[in-house]
């Protein structure tokens, strides 16, 4: 299926008209540029090369002119709704009494349920047309043989809906706010059984496989399995979602990972994304997916498994080993072992935050290429340490990176956008999709090594640069005061170095991590390991 048509099934009618125009945007490009590139050909001796210049100059004016008039369109648009959205939510919030009469409460939650839909209807319009955006951008490429990309897209990204992440966050506040006042849905007293069986969404059975035979899949299809990794103290199987599109040609298995940590979340909404996007009838080779990793620490909204143990410190685990281990060794050995390459999705640690940035052998010339291609804002060369995912999965041949994307427990609308670029770019680069690969939004850092600098001592602390920031040798870099305020101890950056991730939360026992500092040197290092998996 066409783009244009995918976005036509996804289009909110009553929202229809303030979309981008990808239709009327590609017709200019097709009018403007390549009826301009072929009366160039078929009249040669009539148009000189200066005229032929102008046209496609003018073309490229024209373009440019439409493609920031719909993007304005729609920011004005986006822009609107998050105000408004925004002031109904607290409306709504000031409005509740626990005292309230039975119809006051139904009416209060009717009105409820239409702002959780506009607000789920605002963060699906932002989503299409950021892919908008960007696709008419990359054919705005082709077509013109001109960078579009490099010209346009920074402009698209300095505007309100591409930048701002207030449609998400207004969207979780409305549904923990709905869970706590009314957690169940409102069916009209009216309604049927069978009524409100069609009012549900409805979804397939899944099914419970014990390993993952990517030969039983259908070619030309996505696929969604559960694969069973354990069993829990009820006997019941402990089990993770997996989502297969098997191309309708051969090629590589390309594996990626999210939620190995449970509360690391940023590469969920990626794979909902990337899954979306994929044709598989046109697909050459095998994607697969796990959205979540570490499904006990997912519904526990903790980093590691059920016992605390970080399974990114056990792998390739033990078959007759810990719960976690079990655990970890049952994830390579039914799922992992089958990928030809792994793309394993973090975020920071709670209590800290991340720039967009990618850990990798970079003395691995197939590793290096794929942190490249990843476009992250930061890449640090770091040999697979024991007891990772990645590394694991190294040991095993399978050229594997991790991507760092931004903070944990949230969903980061322009962080995952990035990185699902990055994503699109390795399986293009892997010939796995038509695709040409993206220009990059930054021009990545690579650092040599990198390594934690940790609290001395305990109180309240403040780390001062930010994220993806330079420091100087000597620039101070943190603060920790006692609780009564009196200054307790200063650091200062030991060397030159950007901030690939920092501590936020104040409060900070000794030993605690501050600052991750990236360097850059002259040569890569045989073996680093900054501690951090």
């Amino acid at each position: 299926m066409k783009f244009e048509q995918q976005l036509a099934l996804k289009t909110i009618p009553s929202w229809a008209i303030y979309y981008l125009n990808y239709k009327k945007l590609k017709a200019v490009l097709y009018t403007d540029f390549e009826r301009a590139s072929n009366e160039s050909d078929a009249n040669e001796s009539k148009v000189n090369s200066h005229a032929h210049g102008d046209d496609v100059t003018t073309g490229y004016t024209a373009f440019r002119a439409l493609f920031l008039a719909e993007v304005d369109k729609v920011n004005k648009r986006y822009v609107e709704q998050e105000s408004e959205s925004s002031e109904k939510l607290k409306a709504l919030k000031t409005q509740w009494k626990s005292d309230m009469s039975s119809e006051t409460i139904e009416a209060w939650k009717s009105d409820f349920i239409k702002l959780l839909r506009k607000l789920e209807n605002l963060s699906d319009f932002t989503q299409s047309n950021i892919t908008a955006c960007r696709k008419i951008l990359k054919k705005a490429d082709k077509v013109a043989g001109q960078p579009m990309t490099l010209r346009l897209w920074p402009l698209v990204t300095n505007l309100r809906f591409a930048k701002s992440e207030s449609d998400e966050a207004l969207l979780h506040d409305a549904r923990a706010v709905w869970r706590k006042r009314a957690a169940v849905s409102i069916v009209p007293a009216t309604t049927s059984l069978l009524e409100e069986s069609k009012m549900r969404r409805l979804t397939p059975a899944v099914p419970t496989v014990s390993e993952l035979d990517l030969a039983s899949f259908p070619a030309g299809e996505i696929s969604r399995v559960w694969v069973a990794l354990a069993e829990d103290g009820m006997g019941l199987p402990i089990r993770v979602p997996v989502i297969i599109a098997k191309g309708s040609v051969e090629g590589p298995v390309v594996g990626i990972t999210a939620a190995l940590h449970g509360n690391e979340l940023n590469g969920i909404p990626l794979i909902h994304r990337l899954f979306d996007e994929v044709l598989p009838a046109k697909l050459h080779g095998t994607l697969v997916a796990v959205p979540v990793a570490n499904s006990p620490g997912f519904l526990l909204s903790q980093r590691g498994y059920t016992d605390g143990t970080d399974l990114n410190r056990v792998m390739p685990g033990k078959p007759n080993g810990s719960s976690p281990q079990v655990y970890a060794y049952n994830l390579m050995h039914r799922i992992i072992r089958h990928f030809d390459y792994l793309l394993d999705m973090h975020t920071a640690s709670r209590g800290r935050v991340n720039s967009l940035y990618v850990r990798a052998n970079l003395l691995d010339s197939r590793t290096a290429r794929m942190a490249r291609l990843q476009n992250p804002q930061i890449i640090v060369h770091n040999t697979s340490p024991d007891g990772s995912l990645r590394g694991a999965a190294m040991q095993r041949g399978i050229p594997a990176i991790t991507v760092e994307i931004g903070d944990p427990s949230r969903f980061q609308k322009r962080f995952v956008r990035n990185a699902l670029i990055g994503v699109t770019n390795i399986l293009s680069q892997l010939r796995m999709i038509p695709d040409e690969a993206n220009a990059s939004e930054f021009e990545p850092v690579v650092c040599t090594r990198s390594f934690w600098i940790f609290a001395k001592s305990g109180g309240i602390l403040t780390v001062h640069p930010d994220v993806n920031t330079w420091v100087r040798s000597g620039d101070l870099i943190a603060t920790i005061h006692s609780v009564f305020g009196d200054l307790e101890e200063e650091y200062f950056a030991p060397q030159d170095g950007i901030i690939v991730g920092k501590h936020v939360d104040p409060v900070c026992q000794s030993g605690n991590r501050i600052l991750h500092l990236g360097v850059v040197e002259n040569e890569l290092p045989a073996v680093v390991d900054d501690g951090h998996m």
